[in-house]
């Protein structure tokens, strides 16, 4: 079996070529070299989308599309047959995504942007100082007893969520249905607007589907306490960054914190970077997939068994 791997990751597939499989690397913004076309497993990271287009259009002997994000979108939109299997990355990325959450919502609760703008100024913030250290506003700027609600409830959602309960957050998971995960409540989606009143954080892990665009509207944003603090580490295509803007401008939102953007990288002229109360991190939760060789040596023996593969999407 001939197998494409990306020139942005390496990955350590002995057991593939010990067993007779070809394996070769490519270039993710270039197209398939046509010595390569014949390939029956594509391995996808960090492919611009030319390359996948391309590769849907010209690879006629695909079976297998591995793709090592956790969001499949961009492999889904390429335009790949309905013979070919997709499968994505969900779980290469729970730990670091679920770490760099954390750090964003703690750096928004404790407002740790307003104490980097003080250092720059080389002033001492005793007005910081004062509030979050007061009865009236100190639950502001912690976790213990605040109602986070994380929505979209998945393995990273399973991963983050102890995290935060330890620090004393109170979770609520929403998604599709409800019920339970992880140990922790979740409620459907059509009951996130009864909860939006008491969430102190809300954080999206949403992937990006046509469902979920702009899901954080200007409704939901109106749901929220002016309190609240928001975090997106899930897609951009999940908000509305029209209505977030105007929500930090007008002090309708405590604070908010972005790892995505509609738009990646972020133009130079986009007025998320000057917003209010907001920090920016440049989408690096993730890409650091953990795990992925296991993952694609684990689909590549399931697809020559005619077993189930492992993150199946299409």
């Amino acid at each position: 079996m001939k197998i494409l791997v990306p020139d942005t990751i390496e990955l350590d597939l002995a057991d593939l070529t010990a067993s007779g499989d070809e394996v070769a690397v490519y270039q993710v913004d270039k197209p398939i070299p046509g010595e390569l076309r014949d390939a029956e497993v594509l391995v996808v990271w960090r492919n611009t989308p030319e390359n996948l287009a391309d590769a849907a259009q010209q690879m006629a002997s695909l079976r297998l599309v591995q793709t090592l994000a956790a969001g499949p979108d961009s492999v889904l939109a390429a335009g790949f047959a309905e013979n070919v299997a997709i499968t994505s990355g969900r779980s290469l990325h729970d730990g670091p995504v679920a770490e760099h959450a954390l750090a964003l919502v703690l750096a928004a609760v404790r407002r740790l942007d307003v104490l980097f703008e003080s250092q720059k100024d080389a002033t001492w913030n005793a007005q910081y100082n004062t509030a979050q250290s007061s009865p009236e506003t100190e639950q502001l700027y912690t976790l213990d007893g605040a109602n986070v609600t994380i929505w979209g409830f998945g393995s990273i959602a399973g991963r983050l969520a102890p995290l935060l309960a330890a620090l004393g957050a109170k979770v609520t998971g929403v998604a599709h249905s409800k019920g339970e995960r992880y140990g922790f409540p979740v409620v459907s989606t059509d009951e996130l607007p009864h909860i939006l009143g008491s969430t102190d954080v809300l954080i999206s892990i949403l992937p990006a589907t046509a469902e979920t665009a702009d899901a954080l509207d200007a409704q939901v944003l109106a749901g929220l306490p002016t309190s609240a603090v928001f975090v997106n580490v899930g897609r951009g295509a999940t908000v509305d960054e029209d209505a977030l803007l105007a929500a930090l401008q007008e002090g309708r939102l405590r604070a908010a914190a972005l790892d995505v953007t509609k738009e990646e990288p972020l133009p130079e002229d986009s007025a998320l970077w000057n917003a209010p109360n907001l920090i920016v991190t440049p989408h690096v939760a993730g890409n650091r997939p953990k795990g992925s060789a296991k993952l694609v040596t684990a689909n590549i023996a399931a697809l020559k068994e005619g077993a189930a593969l492992t993150n199946q999407v299409a």
